[in-house]
């Protein structure tokens, strides 16, 4: 039999009319609770990270080593002939073997570590990597910074030799002179963190909620070199101050004073794309970076898990 409408009415339970947003939002909340939970990656332990990042580090740093030449000696204020040109690409080499093992493990495992307590005090998984982040460049360029200032000064050309540039900076500045740049290179690399880390880690969570499991290591190798070289390429101007305070002088050999310093003269000699000399070599350089890198991280992760590390 039909009900009046009167009747309807003053029924305790009316049926409730069935719209368009009702139906697709009834549909999206069906879909959600159909959708498998994806399993939380696995923690990493500080050995685990210390042993992953001196892997990545060492992997990167001698592989690209070509491309970083070529990338200070555009940024040299002699030019990039000059600083050398193509001859003597991996002048500098020895240094840069030296550090990147302890430099990059220094940073893994504090990353690692930082990340659970900075979840608590922010509650935000963005905010929590890039205060993690943040904390592990500045320890890693306790040591990071001494083998750039030797590495970057013997691809430009100005020593031959690691023992050549070791001695002859302390001689002249003491223990000071290897971290000339320190704040500079700081400044460098947390705000690349800030971009890079969180750019990894939400690509890497999004594809794996994509797929309905988490990343394999080589989809976690794919993020890292887009997150390399975006993050790489908007921060060449810091960069570029580093290499210039690291070398100490601009052409006329009047020592620069400061990050400021540097970009006022670098704009004075071209405007706003003399900032951003270099941008290719490094853009192209973090982008093989950020898969030979996280690549890296990845698999000896994956192995020393599997083995119970």
């Amino acid at each position: 039999p039909r009900i009046s409408n009167a009747a309807a009415a003053s029924s305790p339970n009316p049926p409730l009319p069935t719209t368009p947003t009702h139906t697709r939002t009834h549909a999206a909340r069906n879909l959600k609770a159909a959708m498998p939970e994806i399993e939380a990656p696995k923690p990493t332990s500080f050995t685990c990270a210390l042993v992953s990042g001196a892997s990545a580090g060492l992997f990167v740093d001698i592989a690209l080593f070509p491309i970083d030449t070529l990338k200070t000696r555009l940024q040299s204020p002699h030019g990039f002939f000059k600083a050398g040109g193509f001859r003597g690409i991996y002048s500098g080499l020895s240094a840069t073997a030296l550090g990147s093992a302890p430099g990059a493990s220094l940073f893994f495992s504090t990353y690692e570590t930082m990340k659970a307590p900075a979840k608590k005090v922010t509650s935000s998984d963005v905010l929590s990597q890039q205060l993690a982040a943040s904390v592990g460049e500045c320890v890693a360029c306790l040591v990071r910074v001494p083998t750039e200032v030797v590495k970057q000064n013997m691809q430009a050309g100005n020593y031959s030799t690691m023992g050549e540039a070791t001695r002859s900076l302390f001689a002249t500045e003491g223990i000071g002179g290897f971290y000339r740049g320190f704040l500079s290179t700081v400044m460098r690399e947390i705000p690349f963190s800030l971009i890079q880390f969180p750019l990894w880690e939400g690509s890497k969570k999004k594809w794996g909620e994509a797929q309905g499991r988490p990343v394999s290591p080589w989809q976690g190798t794919i993020c890292g070199a887009l997150s390399g070289g975006f993050s790489g390429a908007i921060t060449t101007p810091l960069d570029l101050a580093k290499t210039r305070l690291m070398l100490g002088a601009d052409a006329q050999g009047v020592p620069y004073k400061g990050v400021f310093d540097v970009w006022t003269k670098v704009y004075q000699e071209g405007g706003i794309q003399k900032l951003y000399t270099g941008a290719g070599p490094r853009t192209f350089w973090l982008t093989l970076g950020g898969m030979f890198f996280f690549g890296a991280y990845e698999q000896t992760r994956a192995v020393l898990q599997r083995a119970g590390v």
